[in-house]
């Protein structure tokens, strides 16, 4: 009977690993999709504001979608990519045909998915064997985004970027005060910085006035005598073109701090357009990759990183 069990779990990883291998292929120019979310990035990207004990739970299996550290061992599925989880993941197996209870998975709640702490190789057993759910016990990070089960890391950071936008247009009123939606980020966690300009902004502005400056009226003037000239500056310079995927207020964020380094370092007065130049000679144009070129080298680092965890 032995004998009889080890060779259908043996079946049963080949199985899965020759699925993850024709997964993997099929998203190799898209590998985010197909890859398990890192927890700790999540977290870092998301910004949960309390953590609590949540106790047991019956958690359903298409709602587990990332893992805190062995992310890399196993696909969006569950998939066993590496052929050193093979005794693991046969043990469980087997403890699966024996009708062995085995002890709840842990996991992180976050966002309305699940990230595993322990119990991977149980995650995976389950899944390919076609269980729709596991027991668990579960500690809840309190996030105000949402994520939804097929959300690459990307697609969460868009998310977050998105509602963080939100908050700070509805909170500042952004749209009215201004009358331009010009204010987008690529990377999260950038608005709050863009409220301590303001505030410094605000502070000098009142240093030459008697009755207090409104938050609105300072922002107002923030936009219309420092982001809007900055950003004119990186229109004339054309650097965006020497960052792809990023924007034009990222670039402000990048030229507010290589101005003020340049002030400092230069112990004078410079002119934004003057900062704009110097900073867009820093940055190596000539050495930038073609469109072509940029896309080759990304299909090779792809190819390589496929051999290098096969």
């Amino acid at each position: 009977m032995s004998s009889l069990i080890d060779s259908m779990t043996d079946h049963d990883f080949q199985k899965a690993q020759t699925k993850a291998f024709f997964s993997r292929l099929a998203h190799i120019f898209n590998p985010g999709e197909e890859d398990l979310l890192p927890f700790e990035e999540a977290k870092r990207i998301l910004g949960p504001d309390t953590e609590h004990y949540s106790g047991l739970a019956t958690i359903p299996l298409a709602r587990i979608v990332g893992s805190e550290g062995r992310y890399r061992d196993f696909n969006r599925h569950f998939l066993p990519r590496k052929n050193h989880l093979k005794i693991r993941w046969m043990s469980i197996d087997e403890a699966r045909y024996n009708d062995v209870n085995l002890p709840p998975v842990r996991l992180y709640e976050m966002g309305s998915v699940y990230f595993v702490r322990d119990g991977n190789h149980r995650v995976s057993v389950a899944k390919s064997s076609g269980q729709l759910d596991i027991d668990a016990e579960v500690v809840s990070l309190q996030s105000k985004v949402a994520i939804s089960p097929d959300m690459s890391i990307e697609e969460l950071k868009a998310a977050v970027i998105g509602f963080e936008k939100a908050e700070f247009y509805a909170s500042t009123n952004y749209l009215t005060v201004v009358g331009l939606d010009d204010l987008s980020f690529s990377e999260p966690g950038r608005y709050d910085t863009i409220t301590d300009h303001v505030d410094v902004h605000k502070y000098y502005l009142n240093e030459h006035e008697e009755a207090e400056i409104s938050w609105a009226n300072a922002l107002f003037s923030w936009h219309e005598n420092v982001y809007a000239p900055i950003l004119l500056a990186i229109g004339e310079e054309r650097l965006l073109q020497l960052f792809p995927g990023r924007t034009a207020a990222d670039l402000y964020l990048y030229l507010v701090n290589h101005w003020d380094e340049l002030k400092q370092s230069l112990n004078k007065d410079v002119g934004i357009g003057e900062a704009a130049r110097d900073f867009k000679s820093n940055q190596g144009a000539e050495t930038k990759p073609t469109g072509l070129r940029r896309f080759l080298r990304k299909i090779l680092e792809k190819l390589k990183k496929e051999l290098d965890n096969w």
